[in-house]
């Protein structure tokens, strides 16, 4: 896979006339290094795109994952949604992300043809009652 940097478009919650940008150097450590990217995976999904980037933390010892959607609301203005995903995270959110779809395929979707989903095997499935007593 290739190294593909994104550009941040206007975010929804700055103040006007500021980017996504100018919020982002606001909050710049003291030194002025930011937290970019060395790894990022762009996503195009119909009006939406999602971005995978991998950034180190702000000691540079460790990594962790911003999962980004991105959303056209008008000219030259996105809708930007976050979540942070840290690395003892990583097989949890797999396996929650796996047992939904999977779950979906099997209950709701099973003449949808999944075409883009890779081939997982089985999790065996936990049960709510077994979840709520871990």
């Amino acid at each position: 896979m290739s190294y593909e940097q994104h550009t941040d478009y206007g975010y929804e919650g700055a103040p006007s006339g500021s980017s996504y940008t100018d919020m982002q150097e606001q909050r710049a450590p003291q030194d002025g290094r930011y937290r970019e990217e060395v790894y990022s995976k762009r996503v195009p999904a119909g009006k939406r795109t999602y971005f995978f980037d991998v950034k180190p933390t702000r000691s540079g010892d460790d990594y962790f994952i911003t999962i980004t959607e991105s959303k056209r609301v008008g000219d030259n203005r996105y809708e930007k949604h976050k979540i942070f995903l840290y690395k003892e995270d990583f097989g949890k959110f797999i396996a929650a992300i796996h047992e939904v779809v999977q779950h979906i395929r099997e209950e709701y979707l099973p003449d949808y043809d999944f075409k883009d989903l890779p081939e997982l095997p089985l999790a065996p499935r936990r049960s709510q009652d077994n979840e709520a007593s871990q």
